[in-house]
């Protein structure tokens, strides 16, 4: 049936778009106007909706059909989209919304997201234009809601949560997010106004937490997260759907200072061209911008795009650098943005924990690997496949090869192929021939699979390279040359000794050998130590090599020095030293660079800092290059000369000669050329015109007298001049100790002229004066030359440096000269901002606070000379001091101190000392209180029970163990864990156990709690690990264990069924020749060593009844008795007598009772079955058979063992299987809990782990409210510590009122014991404040006890008035991290009832309301520093708190936030998750395994091989039970000399058997 609806609506714009809009889907279907496929007819609707138009003029009617109209915003939406997210949200029964969500994807040029098309748009012809970037859906809504089908106009959704923009980690660009449209379509359980324009509460319903969202898959519902769903679809969309562009002609990287964040700076790929939408654009390029203010006109300078890039590259989009027109500015326009997925970096990780890092240094034969790899993309993702749009992708795999660079070329030792595996990404086996010296590279280049091509679109995939170099490994063997000869008594020789290791390389000695020498004859021989692996009896070798770290580039700013660690190493790599060992450093790069040097003559290294480095015009950076040596010296006529590089410098005072300068004249190929007079007179100096030529042929060059002029530096040149000209030249930089200046004084006229009034007799009416001017050096010379008054000899004898002015009087005139006065001479030392001495440490810690030292000149001016050495010398033999300085001479930072054993604790001292010149500068002394360390382990003291009997089987004793401290005392911090048991059979190996022992137990961390099952001697010992390499042994105790309580008779060795008969031989009668029985334990240890007694042997039925035809023994006896000596007793020839009583085929048993004089235990007796026959014939077939029979007996039970062992460890194994992957659950659960999405969890765990202790380290690197007071007693035992540590304050204002109310009390410490704080009295001789908490006030006690007390306001539960300001009792704003109830109790003692409040108005309000009700007002703070005081006084300067900043870190800290509880609590979670999931894997693969070897063919074979066993065991136990039995002899038929009461019916029994033979066909 079709339906016509015809509407007419009379418009006054001819705008019919609203009405298609809002009736769209009534018109088209459930699925729009999509005009790019063609739905079926059962998809369409048949309703045509008519209206009519009206224009304004001229107003004739028009009719429009709602079907054609295609611009409509829907039909928009529905045919620019490339993808759709459909989605379901149900709340309630009835209530139910179908949702879609459209993709609209960025295609090359613009994004596709429908704009309104009756929007007015800028007219453009132009082909050469870029049009940038629209913003998409922009700020609008995504869902359009339609009730019944029909669009509700005025209500919208902006957004779901789970489809919002994230705001911390994407997947995606977020401007992929404006890229999506949506509808919801709603039924009638939704309440829509009576005009039908807006939703009641749609918006509220659908974001209640109770409403349920559900993906909606072809059709299907389905319940997944619908927030992971709509992201990896998001994701999808934007791969596959968004178009690139191809940036071209790659010119190298930039940095753009245009761009406000500076990360974003650096670095910019540059390119001269674009590939966009099938066009090309170039630089030159003449283009003007559209959708800009203003419009850009102007010349394509280059391309932009961010990041490492190299070659021609895929992108969305980058910046466009566009020169103006008119005008000399550029500017740069965005011209899209793209993620960039391509291959980028590989990742290396070492899953064992044993990485190779560059340029490492490993022995031969160290095994490398295995390594495992991933490929990771810029956005930090790992891929294995291309992300190549509408291709198959294209797999990617790794090239490992490792290349030896051997002396005749390289060599490749390794190459795999690694392919992709989902598990292990790209993993690479163990490699272990890595055994020849020399350098390697190892490299890892990513390929494609398929052509092995390392490049792809143009770009070089990523790769990775490692150096490394092998070395020898340890020594192996050694070999000895022959002895040199001749040899002289008493003159020492050297014997070289070769090591060479496993693979026959030349190698070190190990370190702790001892070289032995024997000789035939009685001949004294002292030996040597090894070295290099030679013998030899010198110490450290000459200087031979300089080595300088850092060795890669230092970046330093203008205006600061440079740091160097030179360390001088003789010919084997050891630090040596040398006399005037000086290392020089020669700044290149730059005009105007110093020399400097650092003298390591006494210590063989040192650091060498330069001055600070002052460049003018200095650009972006400039490059500096440093140039060490050490000046070459040689000893020649007992002079000592160093040999000056050409334009050196060289600090030298002023003043001071520089003497003792030698110099040699070499050739064009560097020979020496040997002096003569006629050459020496051609060798000029600069600074003196008196040479002596006898001087010169001897190479003494004249002595250089440095000028006391105030100059920064001369200029000093040696030349020789012939035909051709040689020179050298040098620089002295002076440094000036005092000021030292000569100042020539003249009498000139009004205009500057010089006069003759000064004469000779005019130096009595000169004088000079100035502040703290020394007289004593100053001199006053007449200079007939010249006609003026030379005065020099300037000195100051006190005061700071800095300009000074002296004046110059003559007569009437005066004249004033500024100079500038310089430190004078290093003299001293001084400690800068020294502490309280003693100082307190512990002994083996460093200080907290560095010594700040400065050289100072005579009266303390600082002097800036580095050339001083210092030095820390102790006056104590006992104290060993390490310092590692910081800077270049003021600060020592990290002092530490080391005792030795028999140290004594207390004051010791500390010199400070400097060296310059060989010259002693006598520094501070400081004054050391070294106390033990209570928390440093230092001996394992081991109680127990050594009265114990340690009986097999059983429970060791409890094993006390206290770990000691320096102090005497307990250590309380060591956990458990770090504290192992090592038990092993044996004898004592000294303080370590034996290697085997060690190396299988060290690790074990589980007491041994049951002693073991077999007696002997065991040995015990514990080993505490105390940080990563320091282990502390206990010694080593001995324990003898002994057998358990006896419960059985045993033999050695379980003899074979025996089978007899009654016969004449005695050998067929035999039952045991020889069985040797011992009284044993449970466990099978001997345990009869205290019992004696007898054994009795009797013969009983197989059911142990003692009847009257049983067989007996050879004296015709029932039972034998034989004897038992400590626990042992020997059967012997154990037979039956002859024609014994007995029944032909039966089964006895032979029971061995031992019986034990006096008091024993009961003893289980020992019993064997045997068989009896009447024919030696039968006993020898039922003898095969037993035997056969045993035999499957003990091989049926083996394999039934085997068999089920295998049962239970299977059953075992799935147990833990199933316990982990519950432990797994309940993790996830708990992580669900607090807010971690766990669906993902097992793949990034450890990342997220990673993750989680990098924002905990950053938590705890926030700036925070801290207390600087030191305090060192805190850690000692029965020490809760200061009272400004023990409690934290969050809020910063009520933290500041509370210290300075506590201000008197904040530096007490509180102990526990009486006898603690006695020793902290007499430590720091009773300058230290102390309490002890048994000793607080009673009050204190009886506050921190209450369960609850109330404000004074508030009585039975009421309130006598209306407090304002938020009264609160002080003591409960307290936080503590520790000792929670002791600090509660200290602080109820201190605070007692005061009460912190807002303001002074409300203190002052709440005090007048508590002393109206006639109740005692305590102590009131306000949160503004105020305090009213409990008798009522307030005001002035004692009761106002100063900042926090005047309390000197004198105020409580504050806590740590709950975000840092929050994740540590989600670290520690994650990490048991990971250790659950790491076990259920390895659980789950041995499960695997063990079920895949049951299934073997082994296995199937011990099962078959037992069930035939079992088949042929019963067959033999049928053939027992039923063989046949002959008819004796009549010999065998004679009675025997048996009583009669026992006799006939045994006798009566064969007769019958022998009737009944007889009747038989065969008798």
């Amino acid at each position: 049936m079709t339906y016509f609806l015809s509407i007419c609506i009379l418009l006054k714009i001819s705008r019919p778009v609203p009405c298609v809009h809002i009736y769209h889907y009534y018109v088209h279907g459930i699925h729009g106007n999509d005009m790019r496929s063609t739905r079926s007819e059962d998809s369409t609707s048949n309703i045509d909706i008519h209206i009519c138009l009206v224009d304004r003029s001229p107003r004739i009617p028009r009719l429009l059909n709602l079907r054609e109209i295609d611009k409509d915003m829907q039909t928009l939406y529905i045919n620019s989209s490339v993808a759709e997210f459909e989605f379901k949200a149900s709340r309630g029964p009835d209530a139910r919304v179908e949702g879609v969500i459209r993709y609209h994807p960025f295609l090359y040029d613009r994004e596709t997201y429908p704009e309104d098309p009756y929007a007015l748009t800028p007219e453009n012809d132009d082909d050469d234009c870029f049009v940038l970037q629209a913003e998409g859906r922009g700020k609008r809504p995504i869902f359009e809601c339609f009730w019944n089908g029909r669009l509700i106009p005025y209500s919208s959704v902006d957004e779901f949560e789970w489809c919002a923009r994230p705001k911390k980690v994407f997947t995606v660009p977020l401007e992929c997010y404006n890229r999506i449209s949506g509808v919801l379509f709603t039924n009638d359980s939704f309440q829509v106004s009576t005009n039908k324009l807006t939703f009641m509460d749609l918006e509220l319903q659908l974001r209640d937490k109770e409403t349920i969202f559900t993906r909606v898959l072809n059709g299907q519902e389905q319940r997944v997260k619908i927030n992971r769903e709509f992201a990896v679809w998001l994701k999808d969309c934007h791969e596959h759907y968004d178009k690139q562009v191809k940036f071209l002609g790659f010119q190298g990287t930039t940095t753009r200072t245009d761009v406000p964040t500076k990360r974003l700076q650096s670095p910019w790929a540059k390119f001269k061209a674009i590939k966009w939408d099938g066009k090309t654009y170039k630089s030159g390029q003449n283009v003007k911008s559209l959708k800009t203010q203003p419009i850009l006109f102007g010349s394509i300078v280059q391309f932009l795009l961010y990041g490492d890039h190299e070659g021609d590259i895929y992108a969305t989009g980058g910046h466009v650098q566009i020169a103006l027109v008119g005008q000399n500015t550029h500017v740069s326009v965005t011209a899209g943005i793209f993620f960039v997925v391509l291959p980028d970096q590989l990742r290396i990780t070492w899953p064992e924990g044993n990485p190779w890092p560059e340029k490492a240094v490993r022995p031969a034969g160290t095994p490398m690997g295995p390594i495992q790899v991933e490929i990771l993309n810029k956005k930090g993702e790992a891929m294995s496949r291309l992300p190549v749009a509408n291709v198959n992708a294209r797999k990617l795999s790794i090239d490992l090869k490792v290349m030896w660079h051997s002396p005749k070329g390289d060599v490749q030792t390794n190459s795999h192929i690694g392919i992709h595996s989902p598990k292990w990404e790209y993993w690479f086996k163990v490699m272990e021939n890595l055994n020849k010296l020399g350098k390697y590279t190892m490299r890892l280049q990513t390929i494609l699979s398929e052509t092995s091509a390392n490049e792809w679109a143009g770009k070089k995939l990523p790769h990775y390279e490692l150096h490394f170099s092998i070395k020898e490994s340890s020594a192996a063997t050694f070999a000895l040359p022959a002895v040199p000869c001749p040899v002289q008594l008493g003159v020492p020789f050297s014997l070289p000794v070769e090591f060479k290791d496993e693979f026959g390389h030349s190698t070190q000695p190990p370190s702790d050998i001892k070289p032995k020498l024997e000789c035939s004859r009685s001949t004294k021989i002292h030996v040597g130590t090894f070295a290099t692996g030679v013998t030899s009896f010198y110490t450290l070798g000459p200087p031979h090599l300089l080595v300088v770290s850092p060795e890669c580039e230092v970046s330093i700013e203008n205006g600061t020095p440079v740091g160097f660690q030179v360390e001088v190493q003789d010919e084997f790599q050891n630090i040596t030293t040398h006399s005037k060992l000086i290392v020089r450093c020669q700044l290149l790069g730059a005009p105007d660079l110093t020399v400097d040097a650092v003298d390591c003559s006494n210590t063989g290294s040192g650091l060498l800092l330069t001055k600070p480095i002052q460049l003018k015009k200095v650009g972006t950076e400039h490059i500096l290059t440093a140039k060490f040596g050490i000046p070459v010296r040689y000893v020649e006529d007992s002079n000592d000369v160093m040999v000056l590089q050409n334009m050196e410098r060289i600090d030298w005072t002023a003043g001071d000669t520089l003497g003792s300068l030698r110099f040699r004249l070499y050739d064009e190929g560097g020979r020496l050329v040997p002096l003569t007079p006629k050459l020496a007179n051609n060798i000029k100096v600069n600074w003196t015109a008196e040479v002596r030529v006898a001087e010169l042929v001897n190479g003494l060059l004249p002595s250089v007298s440095v000028t006391t002029t105030a100059q920064s530096e001369h200029f000093y040149q040696v030349a020789f001049r012939d035909q051709h000209t040689v020179e050298t030249s040098f620089f002295i930089v002076y440094k000036d100790c005092v000021c030292v200046c000569v100042i020539d004084v003249e009498v000139v006229d009004q205009y500057g002229n010089k006069t003759d009034t000064l004469s000779a007799d005019s130096l009595k009416e000169i004088s000079v004066t100035a502040n703290n001017l020394d007289t004593s050096t100053l001199k006053v010379e007449w200079q007939n030359s010249s006609g003026s008054v030379l005065v020099h000899g300037v000195r100051f004898s006190a005061g700071s440096p800095g300009p000074r002015e002296l004046c110059f009087k003559y007569q009437e005139f005066e004249e004033f000269a500024r100079v500038k006065v310089m430190p004078g001479a290093p003299v001293k030392i001084i400690l800068l901002d020294a502490p309280e001495m003693p100082i307190h440490v512990f002994n083996g810690r460093g200080l907290n606070t560095p010594f700040l030292l400065q050289l100072c000149d005579e009266w303390e001016n600082p002097v800036p000379d580095q050339r001083v050495v210092i030095a820390i010398k102790t006056r104590s033999p006992q104290l060993k001091v390490s310092a590692k300085p910081r800077g270049y001479f003021s600060v020592l930072n990290a002092v530490s101190f080391v005792f030795s054993e028999y140290v004594c604790v207390g004051e010791h001292e500390v010199e400070f000392r400097g060296s310059f010149s060989r010259n002693s500068i006598p520094g501070p002394i400081v004054k050391l209180n070294v106390m033990a360390d209570p928390n440093n382990p230092v001996n394992l003291n081991v109680e127990y029970d050594t009265e114990a009997m340690l009986m097999a089987g059983d429970v060791f004793p409890v094993f006390k163990v206290t770990v000691v401290s320096e102090e005497g005392g307990p250590v309380r911090s060591i956990s458990p864990a770090d504290l192992s048991m090592l038990l092993w059979q044996g004898s004592a190996s000294g303080s370590r156990p034996p290697p085997e022992v060690s190396r299988s137990l060290r690790n074990c961390t589980t007491s041994y709690k049951e002693i073991p099952e077999r007696v002997g001697k065991y040995m015990v010992q514990f080993v505490l690990v105390v940080g990563k390499s320091r282990c502390l042994w206990s010694s080593q105790i001995a324990l003898n264990v002994v057998p358990n309580k006896p419960v059985k008779l045993v033999p050695d060795t379980v003899p074979p069924t025996p089978v007899v008969s009654n016969s004449s031989t005695q050998a067929n009668r035999t039952l045991l020749e020889k069985l040797c029985l011992n009284i044993m334990d449970k466990y099978n240890n001997p345990a009869g060593l205290r019992f004696s007694g007898q054994v009795v042997v009797k013969v009983l039925s197989v059911e142990g009844e003692d009847t009257k035809d049983l067989p007996r023994f050879q004296n015709k006896t029932k039972t034998l008795t034989y004897s038992l000596t400590n626990g042992q007793s020997t059967i012997t020839n154990l037979a039956l007598m002859e024609n014994s009583p007995g029944e032909d085929g039966a089964e006895y048993q032979l029971q061995f009772c031992p019986v034990i004089q006096g008091p024993a235990p009961y003893l289980a007796p020992f019993t064997l079955l045997f068989r009896f026959y009447n024919d030696a014939e039968s006993q020898k077939v039922v003898a095969a058979m037993s035997k056969k029979r045993d035999q499957l007996s003990r091989s049926i039970e083996m394999y039934k063992d085997i068999l089920e062992t295998n049962k239970q460890l299977i059953s075992e194994l799935k147990s833990q299987v199933n316990d982990s992957t519950g432990r797994a659950s309940q993790l996830k659960s708990e992580l669900s809990k607090i807010g971690l999405d766990v669906s993902k969890l097992s793949d990034v765990i450890e990342d997220l782990i990673a993750q989680k202790k990098a924002e905990l380290e950053r938590i705890q690197n926030q700036p925070r409210r801290k207390c600087t007071m030191p305090d060192p007693f805190k850690g000692s035992p029965d020490v809760l510590g200061k009272i400004a540590h023990l409690a934290q304050v969050e809020d910063d204002d009520v933290a500041k009122v509370i210290s300075w109310h506590l201000l008197g009390d904040m530096d007490c410490v509180v102990t526990e014991t009486t006898a603690a704080a006695r020793k902290i009295y007499d430590e720091t001789q009773g300058r230290q404040q102390r309490a002890v908490l048994c000793l607080l006030l009673r009050s204190g006690f009886h506050l921190a006890t209450l369960p609850y007390r109330p404000l004074p306001h508030i009585r039975n539960e009421g309130n006598l008035f209306h407090p304002v300001g938020n009264p609160v009792f002080v003591r409960d704003l307290l936080i503590f991290p520790e000792h929670a109830e002791s600090c509660n109790m200290v602080f109820a003692s201190l605070l007692g009832d005061t009460i912190l409040v807002d303001d002074l108005d409300s203190a002052n309000h709440y005090r007048k309301g508590v002393v109206q009700s006639k109740v005692q007002c305590p102590t009131l703070l306000t949160r503004h520093g105020e305090r009213i005081r409990s008798n009522g006084k307030f005001g002035g300067l004692q009761n106002k708190a100063p900042s926090i900043e005047k309390l000197r870190g004198q105020v409580f800290g504050a806590p740590l936030p709950k975000e840092y509880q929050t994740t540590c609590k989600q670290i520690k979670l994650l990490q048991q998750l990971s250790v659950a999931i790491q076990k259920t894997w390895e659980r789950q693969k041995d499960y695997d395994s063990h079920m895949q070897y049951m299934k073997s063919p082994e296995m199937k074979e011990k099962q078959q091989e037992l069930r035939q066993q079992e088949v042929e065991l019963r067959d033999i136990e049928q053939k027992l039970t039923s063989t046949p039995v002959r008819s004796f002899p009549a010999s065998a038929a004679k009675p025997s000399n048996v009583d009669a009461a026992d006799s006939p019916p045994a006798k009566r029994a064969r007769r019958k058997t022998r009737r009944a033979l007889g009747k038989s066909p065969t008798s």
